[in-house]
């Protein structure tokens, strides 16, 4: 019986360690230095390139939320104090309310740290590179 007891165990061990690796479990939040979790401005869509630009332009924008306090309730970006980020909407063609686009950029509106893109309303993120 205890060697049973003790096969179980490092059975169990095994399962839990092998689901620590699975391909299918992701990491949370953005990986500065891997590329897969970046996006270039030119491989945006054009609206998601447009939206970029008036952000560092200062706007203007076309929905009242543009601008707004992200909370980053998900913790998928780099945790930061209240108040850091802010979400811009990106224009989806053929919706009709504000879509699943934004880019959610943190620091100063005009001259911020990082701009993150999600096509998925925050259940993803890629960091806008230059």
């Amino acid at each position: 019986m205890a060697r049973s007891s003790g096969i179980k165990l490092v059975l169990t061990g095994f399962l839990l360690a092998l689901a620590c690796v699975s391909p299918g479990v992701e990491a949370r939040g953005p990986a500065p230095a891997d590329a897969s979790m970046t996006v270039p401005v030119a491989e945006l869509p054009r609206q998601g390139a447009q939206t970029y630009h008036l952000i560092l332009q200062g706007g203007p924008f076309a929905y009242e939320k543009d601008g707004s306090v992200f909370g980053n309730r998900e913790r998928l970006l780099p945790v930061q104090k209240r108040g850091y980020y802010r979400e811009y909407t990106v224009a989806t063609p053929g919706a009709r309310n504000r879509g699943t686009q934004r880019i959610v950029c943190g620091g100063a509106p005009k001259t911020p740290d990082a701009c993150y893109y999600t096509a998925d309303h925050y259940a993803s993120f890629r960091r806008i590179v230059p």
